[in-house]
């Protein structure tokens, strides 16, 4: 994490550990960006904890900050900042009046208890279903992680978080496989729920509203560590998803991009 990057979320994290008190807590030894720096590698990388290089804190360390900072809420207090941010930077009002829902299964590791897991009859798949709304821009307004069969209530308890965190939305566009209960819900919260179908042609096509949900789908899976769902606690995959959020947005607002593990050479190339 670049000193630009850092500079953005820093005071989140010194507000976090100045409101520490009890036992073991007037120590501060641990470097917080290096903690952050940590947790993004292994987002990015998909690595397991254990196999944090050496140069970084212990990875029992680097998970129980991890752990701490998803219960206090400090990693979605990240997350939001950055969005804030992130929306006026494009010229947007902090708080949007339109959003996209949609959900995405994936396939779980095998340290996810089989309790936590489900099957999605339609996609074949066996795991969890990340069930997210963005706004226009594809930022992450709510997130719910749940077993890939649930279906029925993740569409009303997303509106009712949506409502409660940006009551500003008032249109929400979704695609078919909602049911008209979801619809009635967002209406008795004043969300006007409207479906964009999809065609009825074989193979993909970017839907008008609903594509820029699509490519936060495929920012998510830019980060490795939800190309498959590894967390034993549907809230720490959803932790992970801020963070990979949080990881893209820093970059955009700071212009930097990822770096590259490709070795640039002046050595002009011949052919035989």
């Amino acid at each position: 994490m670049s000193d630009a990057r850092w500079a953005l979320i820093e005071p989140v994290f010194t507000a976090w550990r100045a409101r520490r008190t009890g036992p073991g807590t007037a120590a501060r030894v641990h470097d917080l960006r290096e903690i952050v720096n940590a947790i993004l590698y292994v987002n990015r990388t998909g690595i397991p904890w254990e196999y944090l290089p050496h140069d970084f804190p212990l990875h029992k360390t680097v998970y129980d900050y991890y752990a701490k900072w998803e219960a206090h809420g400090t990693t979605q207090q990240v997350h939001d900042l950055l969005r804030d941010k992130t929306r006026r930077f494009h010229g947007r009002r902090a708080e949007p009046t339109a959003a996209v829902v949609d959900a995405q299964s994936v396939k779980t590791s095998a340290n996810v208890a089989e309790t936590s897991q489900g099957i999605d009859a339609g996609k074949k798949i066996k795991g969890r279903k990340r069930h997210l709304i963005t706004d226009t821009l594809g930022l992450v307004l709510a997130v719910l992680v749940t077993a890939a069969n649930v279906q029925d209530t993740t569409g009303k308890l997303l509106l009712e978080d949506l409502a409660a965190t940006h009551p500003s939305v008032t249109k929400v566009w979704a695609d078919g496989g909602y049911q008209n209960s979801t619809f009635n819900h967002g209406a008795g919260l004043g969300i006007d729920v409207e479906v964009v179908h999809r065609p009825g042609a074989k193979g993909f096509e970017p839907r008008p509203k609903r594509w820029v949900i699509e490519r936060t789908f495929g920012w998510l899976m830019q980060h490795r560590r939800l190309a498959r769902d590894y967390e034993a606690l549907p809230q720490r995959s959803r932790a992970m998803i801020h963070w990979a959020m949080a990881n893209k947005m820093s970059r955009e607002l700071t212009g930097e991009s990822a770096p590259t593990w490709r070795i640039e050479t002046d050595i002009p190339l011949t052919t035989t």
